[in-house]
C-alpha cells in the first residue's frame, strides 16, 4: 500500500474505526521516535505489549530476518531450536565485532541498536539514582567479578610494570578473585573497627603501597555495598591518596545503585579525587537475570577503551533485558522503588530488632551501611550456628548468610582468618539480611516470623 496504509483501509472498514486504530500506531510510533532521539528512559512505563511489539520492530533489522536471506558464512544467527528462537526474539548475531564490544555489526544493526540504545538508557538510570555529571557505560555479557577484571587487564596497559592490586578488605570471593584472574598479586589490607562497624583503614593502604613500592601498583580496589557489618569504604579519603600518588582507584559499586549513600561515596570520589572506574551489578539494580554488569566511568575514552578490549563477540541477552525492565520501569516506578526501598530498609530493621530482643540478640548498629542488617548470635555456640542458615533455606527463606567468624579461605593465595566477617577476630556470630530494591513490605513480615520460628527450633535442638 503507498501513502498513509490506513487511508487505504477506509475503503473496508468504516472511517472512524480506521482513524482510531491509525491514532494509537501513532502515539505508538511517537513513543519509539523519542525513546530513540532522547535515549532516556519514559517517564511512564511501556506496556508489555508495547515492549514486545518495539523488540520485534528491532530484532527485525537484523540480516537473518530479512526475506530471502541466504547466510553463506560460519555465524550466520542460525537457530535451531524454536524455543531458543522465542526466548531471544531470533536476535542471535550478538553485538559488537570481533574487536569491540561497542562496535556496530553490520548484519545485525537491530542488536547493535539494542546495545547502544540500552547504554544510554543506563547511564540515564544512574544519574537518576544520584550518580552526577551523568556517567558514561556499558552493559558487559558477564557479571560483576569479570567486569572488575577487565577493568585491571586495561589498567595493565597504563602501568605495565605494576604487579599488585591493594585491595581493603571484603569478604566475597568474586571481588578477590577478579584481581588474580587479571594476572596480578592481591595484597589485602586489614579494615579497622568503629563501634560495631567494619571500615576502611585508609593508613593501612598507604602502607601497603609503601611497602610494595608505588611504581608497582595497578590500582586500589574498593568497595561500597558489601554485607553488614562492613560499611562502604571511604572513598573520598581512598580517592584523594590516588589523586595525590596517581595511583588508579576501580570501585566495585555491585548494588551500590540502589543505595544514596554509595551513590554519594562515588560522587565525592570524583570531586575530591581519582576514580578510574566503578562497576555494578545488572540484577542486583536492575532485578534482571544473573549475567551482566555496567562498567561505568566519567571519563569516555577510558570507559570506551575497556569496552575495545573485550576480544570478540558478546550476547545480547544481558543488553535486551535491562532494556525491557527499564522501557516496563519508566522513571516513576524506577524513582519509586528507590525509595521505597528505603522503607523497607527501615521496616526490616524494626521487625528483626523486636525479634532479636525476644532471643536476648541485637542489630548490630551500622549506620554507614543501609541496605544490608547484622542479626547477632551471641547465645549459641559459634561452632553451631551455620545449621540456622540451613534452616532458613529449608524454610524458603533465601539470601540469608551465617557467619560464625571461626572459617579461614584462602582466596587468590591470600589466607583470611574470620572469614565472612571481613575481619580477623570479629567478636560476634551473626545472620546477615539485606532490603534489596524489589523486596516487598509482606516479604519482611514473613523473613522474620520464619526467623523468630528458625531460632525457637535451633535453640530447642541444641
Amino acid at each position: 500500500m503507498m501513502g498513509d496504509p490506513f487511508e487505504s483501509l477506509t475503503a473496508l472498514l468504516p472511517a472512524n474505526y480506521v482513524h482510531m486504530a491509525r491514532d494509537a500506531a501513532l502515539a505508538s510510533t511517537s513513543r519509539i521516535r523519542h525513546l530513540v532521539t532522547q535515549r532516556k528512559i519514559p517517564d511512564v512505563g511501556w506496556s508489555v505489549n508495547e515492549i514486545d511489539l518495539f523488540v520485534r520492530q528491532i530484532a527485525a533489522m537484523d540480516s537473518n530476518a530479512f526475506p530471502g536471506n541466504v547466510g553463506a558464512g560460519e555465524r550466520e544467527s542460525r537457530i535451531f531450536s524454536v524455543l531458543v528462537a522465542q526466548r531471544n526474539y531470533n536476535l542471535g548475531h550478538g553485538i559488537g565485532r570481533s574487536g569491540d564490544i561497542l562496535a556496530v555489526q553490520p548484519k545485525a544493526v537491530g542488536s547493535s541498536l539494542i546495545n547502544h540504545l540500552t547504554n544510554h538508557l543506563v547511564s540515564h538510570a544512574l544519574s537518576l539514582a544520584g550518580i552526577q555529571p551523568k556517567p558514561h557505560c556499558f552493559i558487559t555479557p558477564f557479571a560483576t567479578g569479570m567486569a572488575l577484571t577487565m577493568c585491571f587487564l586495561r589498567l595493565r596497559h597504563m602501568r605495565p610494570n605494576a604487579t599488585h592490586v591493594i585491595a581493603t578488605r571484603v569478604d566475597q570471593k568474586s571481588h578477590l578473585k577478579s584481581v588474580e584472574a587479571a594476572g596480578f598479586r592481591l595484597c589485602v589490607v586489614a579494615n579497622s573497627r568503629r563501634g560495631d562497624e567494619i571500615t576502611t583503614d585508609a593508613s593501612s593502604v598507604a602502607e601497603a603501597a609503601e611497602s610494595i613500592g608505588v611504581e608497582n601498583v595497578v590500582a586500589v580496589l574498593a568497595v561500597t555495598s558489601c554485607f553488614a557489618p562492613r560499611a562502604p569504604d571511604d572513598l573520598p579519603t581512598l580517592s584523594t591518596w590516588c589523586k595525590d600518588q596517581g595511583v588508579p582507584l576501580v570501585v566495585n559499586n555491585a548494588y551500590g545503585v540502589q543505595s544514596s549513600k554509595c551513590v554519594h561515596l562515588v560522587n565525592e570520589a570524583r570531586r575530591v579525587g581519582r576514580l578510574d572506574v566503578f562497576v555494578q551489578s545488572c540484577d542486583k539494580n536492575f532485578m534482571v537475570p544473573v549475567g551482566g554488569a555496567v562498567i561505568a566511568g566519567f571519563d569516555k575514552e577510558f570507559v570506551d577503551s575497556i569496552a575495545a578490549l573485550y576480544p570478540g563477540r558478546a550476547s545480547c541477552g544481558p543488553s535486551l533485558d535491562v532494556l525491557m525492565t527499564l522501557l516496563e520501569l519508566g522513571v516513576n516506578r524506577y524513582k519509586q522503588l528507590l525509595s521505597q526501598r528505603k522503607t523497607i530498609y527501615e521496616k526490616l530493621k524494626s521487625a528483626l530488632q523486636i525479634v532479636a530482643a525476644k532471643h536476648g540478640e541485637r542489630i548490630l548498629e551500622t549506620k554507614s551501611n543501609n541496605i544490608s542488617l547484622a542479626f547477632t548470635l551471641d547465645n549459641y555456640p559459634k561452632e553451631d550456628v551455620s545449621k540456622l542458615g540451613s534452616m532458613l533455606f529449608t524454610r524458603n527463606v533465601s539470601g540469608a548468610r551465617v557467619v560464625s567468624g571461626l572459617e579461614t579461605k584462602t582466596v587468590a593465595d591470600v589466607r583470611l582468618c574470620g572469614w565472612g566477617a571481613h575481619a580477623d577476630d570479629h567478636p560476634s556470630a551473626y545472620l546477615t539480611v539485606a532490603a534489596a530494591i524489589g523486596m516487598k513490605p509482606e516479604e519482611v513480615d514473613i523473613v522474620a516470623k520464619r526467623l523468630d520460628k528458625a531460632l525457637q527450633k535451633f535453640k530447642q535442638d541444641l
